[in-house]
C-alpha cells in the first residue's frame, strides 16, 4: 500500500519514535507499505520552526535526508493537488492538512495520520 505519512508521524518517527501510536509503527515498518512523505510537510515543519514552535525544533534539511535515507519517497506539490483543493469539503481549515489529503486523494494513496481532526474526510485518511 502506498502510504502519505502526516508531518507529526514524520517528527515522531524521525526524534520521538517512542510517541509513534502502535499502529502507526506497525505500518511503517510493514515491508508491504512504500512509505511517501510530502514536500507540504517539509514546507510545515520549516514555517513552524522559524516561528519557533515548540513542536517543531526540527531542521528541516536534516529531516528529508533522514527520510530519503530511510526509504522514504518524496512527493512533490503539483498543480493537480493544488486543483484537488477546490472540491475538498471544508471539514479542517489546516492548509497543510488539506494539502496531504488532497495528495493523497489525487495519488491514489492513504494519508496516515494520528489527527483526529481529519477523521471527516474518510475516503484516503486512516488515522491510527
Amino acid at each position: 500500500m502506498n502510504l502519505l505519512i502526516d508531518t507529526h508521524l514524520l517528527l515522531w518517527a524521525a526524534a520521538e519514535p517512542a510517541r509513534l501510536p502502535d499502529a502507526a509503527r506497525q505500518a511503517i515498518l510493514d515491508p508491504a507499505n512504500a512509505l511517501h512523505f510530502s514536500v507540504a510537510s517539509l514546507w510545515e515543519v520549516a514555517i513552524k520552526r522559524a516561528l519557533d514552535r515548540p513542536d517543531f525544533r526540527v531542521d528541516p534539511g536534516p529531516l528529508r535526508a533522514g527520510l530519503v535515507a530511510g526509504g522514504y519517497l518524496e512527493l512533490p506539490v503539483e498543480g493537480r493537488h493544488v486543483l484537488a483543493l477546490a472540491t475538498l469539503p471544508r471539514h479542517h481549515a489546516d492548509p497543510f492538512d488539506r494539502m496531504l489529503i488532497a495528495q493523497a486523494a489525487t495519488e491514489g494513496m492513504v494519508l496516515l495520520t494520528a489527527d483526529h481532526a481529519l477523521d471527516a474526510y474518510g475516503g484516503p485518511v486512516r488515522r491510527v
